[in-house]
Order: C-alpha cells, then sequence, then structure tokens
C-alpha cells in the first residue's frame, strides 16, 4: 500500500464529504476511493470513517489522524515547492570555457556584475583557442566562434561574427585607401595565422568571391596581438568587430572596402553559446547566456557607433 496516496484520498474524501465527490476530484471511481480508505483503516487498524448512504463522519480516531495527515501533506508539498526554488535559482559552480580574445574582451569583464546579480553563482572559467570536448572537461558551457558544424550540443547565438578590414587613418593617408580587391597589390598586411600558410584575403562582392593573396609583414597567431600594429600604421588588418570594434569607435582605425563581405562563407559565422542537451537546463546556464546576451545588445555594442562601452 501507498500510504501517502491513501492520506490523500481519505483527507480528499473528508474535505469533499463523500466518496463520489472525492473520486470526481482525483479522477477515480467512488469504489477505487472507497477501497484506499479501506486499506488505510486495515493498516492503522482503526476505523477512521462512520458511513451513511449520504455523509461521511470522523470518528474520533479519523479526526485525530487527519489532523496529522494535514500537517504531512502540507510538510510534503512545502518539501517540493523548496526543491523546485532550488533548481530555479541559479547557484552553485559554472564551468565555462571561452576562447581568449573573445573572452578576455566581451566576457570576462562582466563576471563580476553577473555574480553581483547572482551571489550564490561562483564561477570557473579556462580560456583557451583549442577546441574543448564539454562533456570529458565537465564545462556547463562553451562559447564558440565560427561556422555552426552540426553538433549533439544545444546552441544559442550570441552575436554575429562580422570581421572588416582596417587600417590607422595615418597609414590610409600615406598609402592611400583601398577600394576593391585589385587596390590590395600596392598594401601590406598584418595577419593573424593559427598554422602556417599563404596570407590570403577573401572577398565577395559584385564579381563575386575573390581571394588576395597579401605581403604580410607581421602574422601572429593570435588577432588581438597584431592590433597595436595597425594601430601604429604598418599595415591593414581582416579581424572580427569584436576585436577591432573598439577601436573603430574610438577612431584608432579606419574600415575599408565596406561594399565587400570579408571572410564569406555559405555557413552562418556566429558567436555561440553551447551546452550539453540535459532535459532540464541548468538555472546557471540559462541565467549567465540571458546575461551576456542582455550585455551585448542586437547589434552587439562592439558593432555599434556609439563609442561610450568601455
Amino acid at each position: 500500500m501507498d500510504t501517502l496516496t491513501s492520506m490523500k484520498v481519505f483527507h480528499t474524501a473528508v474535505t469533499n464529504g463523500s466518496f463520489s465527490e472525492a473520486g470526481r476530484v482525483l479522477g477515480m471511481a467512488p469504489s477505487s476511493v472507497s477501497r484506499q480508505i479501506s486499506a488505510l483503516e486495515d493498516h492503522l487498524g482503526v476505523q477512521l470513517l462512520n458511513r451513511s448512504t449520504r455523509q461521511l463522519h470522523l470518528t474520533e480516531a479519523g479526526e485525530t489522524y487527519h489532523d496529522r495527515v494535514i500537517n504531512i501533506l502540507q510538510s510534503v508539498e512545502d518539501a517540493a515547492v523548496a526543491v523546485t526554488e532550488l533548481e530555479s535559482r541559479p547557484r552553485g559552480l559554472l564551468r565555462i570555457n571561452v576562447p581568449v580574445t573573445f573572452g578576455r574582451r566581451h566576457v570576462a569583464p562582466f563576471f563580476a556584475a553577473f555574480m553581483q546579480a547572482y551571489p550564490e553563482v561562483e564561477i570557473e572559467a579556462t580560456m583557451t583557442d583549442n577546441l574543448v570536448n564539454i562533456i570529458e572537461e565537465g564545462a556547463d558551457l562553451v562559447i564558440r566562434i565560427g561556422e555552426l558544424q552540426d553538433s549533439s550540443l544545444i546552441a544559442r547565438k550570441l552575436a554575429p561574427n562580422k570581421r572588416v578590414i582596417a587600417a590607422s587613418p595615418e597609414y590610409l593617408e600615406r598609402y592611400g585607401e583601398p577600394l576593391t580587391p585589385s587596390d590590395l597589390a600596392d598594401h601590406v598586411a598584418l595577419t593573424y595565422r593559427r598554422q602556417a600558410g599563404p596570407d590570403i584575403f577573401h572577398f565577395d562582392g559584385p564579381r563575386g568571391v575573390e581571394h588576395v593573396r597579401m605581403r604580410s609583414i607581421l602574422h601572429v597567431n593570435n588577432g588581438e596581438a597584431i592590433v597595436p600594429a595597425a594601430r601604429a600604421g604598418l599595415g591593414l588588418v581582416l579581424l572580427p568587430t569584436y576585436v577591432v570594434g573598439r577601436d573603430i569607435q574610438m577612431g584608432r582605425l579606419r574600415p575599408v572596402m565596406t561594399d565587400f563581405l570579408a571572410s564569406p562563407t555559405a555557413l552562418d559565422t556566429g558567436i555561440y553559446a553551447m551546452y550539453p542537451p540535459n532535459r532540464h537546463l541548468s538555472p546557471k546556464v540559462r541565467a549567465f547566456v540571458d546575461f551576456l546576451l542582455e550585455r551585448y545588445g542586437s547589434p552587439p555594442y562592439w558593432d555599434v557607433a556609439d563609442p561610450s562601452h568601455d
């Protein structure tokens, strides 16, 4: 016998005054209600109800038992509410993995505000440009940049991954502003390169996709590291706006060839928050992703003309 279920049936019968009404409330046949209560009485060894054709009356033992049952059922309901509230509140350790430059510029600066808003959350963050296995690493959340490939992970887009060609105003004044891919033959580049190979800029414009091999005088495996050289007027860079957006807003760099789409791809190239497809999304993960989306805005703050964001 399920004692808790029998208690619920007993309480419902008492509060509704009859087996038939209790059955209607519980979606049970009146005979099933009667059997549940009889089984409870047999289990306790006492009679709880005096039954008449039209009404139910509690015995003295039934009154005592019913008072306790009310408290027990309320405690069970309170326990369920407490667990639900606990699980709906962001809390505990949040493990995240983010790319180095994006993480340093657009994730880490928001840690303090997020933790002030959700003081029961602790953050353990790793920054690497190597792809990590979220399951093996035990991460709750990873941020990926680029083409969204097939994956068993759930993805939420945080922002587009827009890329531009830019140079300092001093460089453009000295060497002229390139307007088309063919103009790039007269310019030098500062390139982000993760592996050995030629430095090629890709464009999509009025004549379709074009590929231009650049003469690079500086190549580094971190895009952020070539920005100071671009500010100093050493050459052109092709970088995401999340890297150079602030420099463009402040006038330290100027985008060029804006009629051409830089580094085009057939797939969506965005910035994504990705997490395992759990049936119940962790409140701390949901809260962090929502927090970033609110802070980034649409379009993201690094793509707007207003330079007020620090």
